[in-house]
C-alpha cells in the first residue's frame, strides 16, 4: 500500500494551531487542501494564517516564490463539510472531547467516498472510541503529529482495534511522504511518547515532594547531568501546567488508576492556583518581566581526596576512573569481587545510586547517573544526616576536581537521572511485550518527540541488561506501593542472559 496521491485533496477539520500546522504539511508536500471550522470565518482566518507562514519561508529561502504561490492556490477554505466529499484524507484535530469527535465522523462517514481513510490528531482519547461512532471503523487511524507540525519530524501512527492493516500503512507512508518520521502503536493510552514520558515529570516531581530538592536543582541535575534539554519543571511551565497534568490524569485513569502513573499533588496545587506556567506569568518559576530565575544549589570549593581506592570497575560510571587518574589524583585498585565502589580516605565510601539509601549505610555518599560522565557539567550527591562531613566533603572536592559543579540532594533512593531513566526503561520494556511497538519505533519516538538524548533501549544496552532492574527492584523495597516494581517484561530482560541448566522447582 502507497501513500496517497499528491493530486488527492487532503482535508483538515479544525483550525487551531496543530490543525493550521498539519494542513501546511500537507500544502507544503502537494496536495490541495481543504480547511473547514464550524465557526463562521474561522476557515478562511487560518488560510490567511498559512499563506503568511508560506510567506516567512520564502523570506528565510526555505520555499521558492513559485512554490509559495502554487501552494496558496491549492488552499481553499471550506464552508460546509459537504465541499470535503472528494478528499481522499481527512484529519480532524478539534476539541479534545469524545461526543465532539464521534459526531464528526459520524457526518463525515455520510459524505466521504467509502475509500477516504478518516484520521484524528487526539493526543488523549482513545483512537477505538472515536472510531467506534463509524459504520466502517477499519478505515480509521490516529495520525499524533506533534507541536509545530510543520517542525517537529514525528508522526504516530495508530492502529485502532478495529484498523485494517492497508488503512494503517497507506497513512504511515503517506506521512513519510509529506518529510515525516512515522512511528507504527498500538492504541493505548498516551500512545508511545505521552506513556512513557510519564516518569520524566513524574520522579522530578516526587524528588520535590520529598523535599529532596528544589526545582531549580531537579533542573539543573537533568539537564546537565542527565543530558535532557530541559527540566521537569521548566518544561511543564513551556508546555502549560494544566495541559501536562491533564495528560498525566488521562494516561493513569485510563489505566484503571495503575498507580505506576499516579499524578503529582503538587502540580495538581500548582494548577489550582492558577500557576499554569510561561502563559499566566507564573509555574514552577516566575516568568513575569524582570523576574530572577533561581540559580540550583552549588556546593562551596573543596579539597579534592589525596587519592581514591577503586574496588570493581563502577559499572555504568566506570568512566570515571579515567577521569580521575587525569586529573591527577591516584587511583589505588582493589581486587574486589562485584564491587562498584569506591574509597576516600575519610574511609567512607562513593557509590553510584542503586536504589538504597545513604542512612542504611554507615558512611555512603551516592553520586547520580550521568549520560556521559566526561560531557557533565554538574553531578548529583545524596547524604543522609548521620554520613561523615569529611566523607561528603572529599566526594564533593573529587567531582569538582573533574571540571563539574555538585549539588548535595537528600538521602533520596534512586537520586534523580538515575530513577528517571530506570522507570523509563521500564515503561518501554512492558511496552514492547504489550504490543504498543517495536523497540527502534520507541526509541524514535523518544528521541524525535520528546528529544531524549537517547532512546530507552539505546539507554538500556548501554546501562546493561541488569542495571533498571536492580534499582528499581530495590526502590519498590522502599516504597512498595507498586510505583517502582520492575514489570515482568524489565524482569524477563533481566534475566534472559542469566540461563541455567537445571528444572524449576
Amino acid at each position: 500500500m502507497t501513500a496517497l496521491d499528491l493530486s488527492s485533496p487532503v482535508a483538515v477539520v479544525g483550525t487551531g494551531t496543530m490543525g493550521q500546522g498539519i494542513a501546511q504539511v500537507a500544502l507544503v508536500a502537494g496536495h490541495p487542501v481543504r480547511l473547514y471550522d464550524t465557526a463562521p470565518g474561522r476557515a478562511r482566518q487560518a488560510a490567511d494564517a498559512i499563506g503568511a507562514r508560506l510567506d516567512r519561508l520564502v523570506e528565510k529561502e526555505r520555499l521558492t516564490g513559485a512554490d509559495r504561490d502554487a501552494a496558496r492556490a491549492r488552499l481553499l477554505p471550506a464552508e460546509t463539510l459537504a465541499e470535503l466529499a472528494d478528499c481522499a484524507l481527512v484529519v480532524e484535530a478539534v476539541l479534545e472531547r469524545l461526543d465532539v469527535k464521534q459526531e464528526l465522523f459520524r457526518e463525515l462517514e455520510g459524505i466521504v467516498d467509502d475509500d477516504c481513510l478518516l484520521a484524528t490528531n487526539t493526543s488523549s482519547l482513545s483512537v477505538t472510541a472515536v472510531g467506534g461512532a463509524l459504520r466502517a471503523p477499519g478505515r480509521f487511524v490516529g495520525l499524533h503529529f506533534f507541536n509545530p507540525a510543520p517542525l517537529l519530524p514525528l508522526v504516530e501512527v495508530v492502529s485502532g482495534f478495529a484498523t485494517d492493516v492497508t488503512s494503517a500503512t497507506r497513512a504511515y507512508e503517506t506521512a513519510r511522504a509529506w518529510g515525516k518520521t512515522p512511528v507504527a502503536c498500538a492504541d493505548t493510552p498516551g500512545f508511545i511518547v505521552n506513556r512513557i514520558a510519564r516518569p520524566f515529570y513524574a520522579e522530578a516531581f516526587a524528588v520535590y515532594e520529598a523535599q529532596g530538592a528544589d526545582p531549580a536543582t531537579i533542573d539543573a541535575v537533568l539537564r546537565e547531568s542527565g543530558g535532557f534539554r530541559m527540566g521537569a519543571f521548566e518544561l511543564t511551565d513551556l508546555i502549560g501546567q494544566d495541559v501536562n497534568e491533564s495528560v498525566t490524569r488521562s494516561v493513569w485513569q485510563s489505566f484503571f488508576q495503575d498507580v505506576r502513573f499516579t499524578p503529582s499533588l503538587a502540580q495538581r496545587r500548582l494548577v489550582e492556583s492558577g500557576r499554569l506556567g510561561r502563559k499566566t506569568g507564573h509555574g514552577w518559576y516566575d516568568h513575569q518581566d524582570g523576574a530572577e530565575r533561581p540559580e540550583p544549589d552549588t556546593a562551596e570549593k573543596r579539597q579534592p581526596p589525596a587519592y581514591v581506592v577503586a574496588e570493581g570497575d563502577l559499572g555504568p560510571a566506570s568512566d570515571l576512573l579515567a577521569l580521575i587518574r587525569e586529573a591527577g589524583i591516584p587511583v589505588r585498585d582493589e581486587d574486589e569481587d562485584n564491587g562498584t565502589r569506591l574509597v576516600l580516605p575519610s574511609g567512607g565510601q562513593l557509590v553510584l545510586t542503586d536504589g538504597q539509601t545513604s542512612v542504611e549505610f554507615r558512611d555512603v555518599v551516592y553520586f547520580d547517573l550521568a549520560l556521559d560522565y566526561r560531557k557533565a557539567t554538574r553531578i548529583a550527591l545524596s547524604a543522609s544526616q548521620d554520613t561523615s562531613q569529611q566523607t561528603l566533603a572529599e566526594a564533593t572536592g573529587l567531582f569538582q576536581a573533574l571540571g563539574k559543579d555538585v549539588s548535595v540532594i537528600g538521602d533520596v533512593p534512586g537520586m534523580i537521572v538515575a530513577r528517571t531513566v530506570a522507570r523509563i526503561i521500564d515503561l518501554a520494556h512492558d511496552a514492547v511485550a504489550k504490543g504498543v511497538a517495536t523497540e527502534e519505533d520507541i526509541d524514535t519516538a523518544m528521541r524525535l518527540g520528546v528529544n531524549y538524548p537517547l532512546g530507552p533501549f539505546e539507554w538500556s544496552r548501554r546501562l546493561g541488561r541488569y542495571w533498571s532492574y536492580a534499582l528499581l527492584d530495590d526502590l519498590h523495597v522502599r516504597d512498595p506501593s507498586g510505583r517502582y516494581a520492575p514489570s515482568l517484561a524489565l524482569y524477563r530482560h533481566a534475566h534472559a542472559s542469566d540461563k541455567r541448566e537445571g528444572t524449576a522447582s
